[in-house]
């Protein structure tokens, strides 16, 4: 830094900034102008999948090696947890270890007693962490946009992109079907069929009003799927066409490329705001939930 730099404070280094964003938008809007509106950019084909390997239903596309990734890491993570631990702890395994009671104290014990605790934290920790790496890789730029390349020494090579499995509905949707069926599986096993479906039924509600209040708790336990699908899925989604639109689509877009500039500090914060916090947020509610639900099963009302 500069010996004039060094000597601003940092309220004045910030309106430096702020003038040499606003200076740079007015000058490049009067430089470049409009382009016209561009019809053919199509900004949702950023999420189109295009298979790379061709096999049926076992094709691999990009959200395949997503989903790789984050499977990989999930299994490292816990492997570590279970076969790495030492005595005199390094940075790496201080890390590990409050990500553990995260899991363990936040999650699983918050939610469920002691004994299901036991039980479900394996898959409940797995399944925290698979979301959490699926989320986080989401908003490392890769080069998997097979629909556009570039050229690097006559390899024609997939552009960088910001993509996330989580952002594709099948996969939120695939993830709520397990948590769905295993705890309704486990309600059976810890009530019997009868006794669970009677579970399903708010205390003191008798007479004529189980007729109504039935087939709501029913729909309600179905909606459980809904809800778990769309919020992950809409959340991660909506993150990642914000950030897109900031980062230039919306300059591509309306045809105005000094928004590409305009909008880069506001595409900077949201890209921040979804890594360090949504991220981790969409994964901790998602897995929360499945505790949850699993908790209500085995509980008479």
């Amino acid at each position: 830094m500069s010996p004039r730099l060094s000597r601003l404070s940092p309220k004045q280094l910030i309106w430096l900034l702020v003038g040499i964003w606003l200076g740079g938008t007015v000058i490049l809007a009067i430089a470049l102008g409009s382009a016209g509106k561009n019809n053919s950019f199509k900004i949702q084909n950023e999420f189109k999948l295009i298979n790379w390997i061709h096999a049926g239903v076992f094709s691999v596309n990009r959200a395949v090696v997503y989903l790789l990734l984050a499977a990989i890491m999930t299994t490292v993570t816990m492997l570590w947890l279970s076969r790495k631990m030492q005595q005199r702890p390094n940075k790496v395994q201080t890390a590990v270890e409050t990500m553990y009671g995260f899991m363990r104290d936040y999650i699983t014990r918050a939610n469920l007693p002691e004994s299901l605790a036991r039980t479900w934290f394996p898959f409940v920790g797995a399944l925290f962490l698979f979301l959490w790496f699926s989320n986080l890789i989401g908003y490392l730029p890769l080069p998997t946009n097979s629909g556009e390349k570039f050229n690097l020494f006559g390899a024609h090579i997939p552009s960088f992109a910001l993509y996330a499995a989580t952002a594709n509905i099948s996969v939120p949707l695939a993830l709520a079907l397990v948590v769905f069926i295993l705890f309704n599986v486990q309600g059976i096993r810890s009530q019997g069929f009868i006794g669970y479906l009677k579970s399903l039924i708010p205390g003191g509600v008798k007479g004529p009003m189980l007729l109504l209040i039935f087939p709501l708790e029913v729909i309600s336990t179905f909606m459980r799927l809904i809800s778990l699908t769309v919020r992950l899925f809409a959340n991660i989604l909506a993150g990642h066409l914000i950030i897109l639109f900031m980062a230039g689509g919306l300059a591509v877009i309306l045809g105005l490329s000094f928004l590409g500039w305009a909008l880069l500090p506001f595409g900077l914060i949201v890209y921040l705001f979804e890594l360090l916090l949504i991220a981790t947020l969409q994964a901790f509610i998602f897995a929360t939930l499945a505790s949850i639900y699993i908790a209500g099963a085995t509980s008479h009302h």
